[in-house]
């Protein structure tokens, strides 16, 4: 079993609301550092809520810490520099080449009215070969399909160098091969001791994760080890037994199953 580094993420008594209706009810989490965290449940469940709670993007109730300090008194570059967000349907400026998008998320490195380092083209360029976007770097932005900007958005998060990524729905638009090198890039993080927190629709995928946040009706219902037979358990049972946790080599999967 993998040993949890020390934590990362956490949250206390955490309420948040949308439109005057409350969507998270008192949350209480930690997340384990140098880990790969999927969060999955049923639709309206409050996963996309929490994870937008813990960049620092929605107002609330209770406390976010990130590496063991408030989230909300740490200076915005001190935060920008150690959370790195990727969130669903992001817009960005369609006359931006891939480059220049990806270059953003260096603008926390940068000193004020400071031209890009040797550091930055170094990350940026990092960031856009591990997504398979380096051969578009020149193209704008609006020229790309859905796939490849999602990929482009995910290079510019990766060029943070953040030590916590905030993922909502990344695989989003990307077809099975570009899942599994999305896949690659989690797990190359993780081992570079970084934290990654994921909010999946594919079940399949969260399954390979390292823990497992299950929600349901804006409240956590578990949290476990992927491999644990209780957090199968309560995946299937937060799904109504819609789907069942199969052995498939060395991994897990949810197969679906018929009324």
């Amino acid at each position: 079993m993998k040993t949890l580094g020390a934590s990362a993420l956490a949250a206390t008594e955490i309420r948040a609301s949308l439109g005057g209706v409350e969507i998270l009810h008192g949350i209480e989490l930690n997340l384990a550092g140098a880990c790969w965290t999927s969060i999955v449940g049923p639709n309206g469940a409050g996963k996309s809520t929490l994870l937008k709670v813990l960049a620092g993007l929605l107002p609330h109730h209770g406390s976010v810490s990130l590496l063991d300090q408030p989230l909300a008194a740490m200076p915005r570059r001190a935060r920008a520099q150690q959370l790195a967000w990727l969130g669903q349907n992001e817009a960005t400026g369609d006359d931006l080449t891939v480059w220049d998008v990806a270059m953003l998320g260096r603008l926390p490195h940068q000193g004020w009215l400071a031209g890009p380092s040797p550091a930055d083209h170094g990350a940026v360029e990092q960031a856009l070969r591990a997504t398979q976007a380096w051969d578009w770097r020149e193209r704008p932005l609006g020229q790309l399909s859905g796939g490849e900007r999602q990929r482009v958005l995910l290079a510019r998060s990766l060029a943070v160098q953040a030590q916590v990524l905030l993922m909502d729905e990344p695989l989003a638009n990307l077809d099975p091969p570009h899942q599994a090198d999305w896949l690659a890039v989690v797990r190359a993080l993780v081992r570079q001791g970084k934290t990654v927190v994921s909010v999946l629709h594919e079940i399949s995928f969260a399954l390979q994760a390292d823990r497992m946040v299950i929600m349901a009706d804006g409240r956590i219902t578990h949290q476990g080890a992927c491999a644990d037979s209780a957090t199968h358990r309560a995946l299937e049972a937060v799904f109504q037994h819609r789907i069942a946790i199969h052995a498939l080599g060395r991994q897990w999967v949810a197969l679906p199953l018929a009324d």
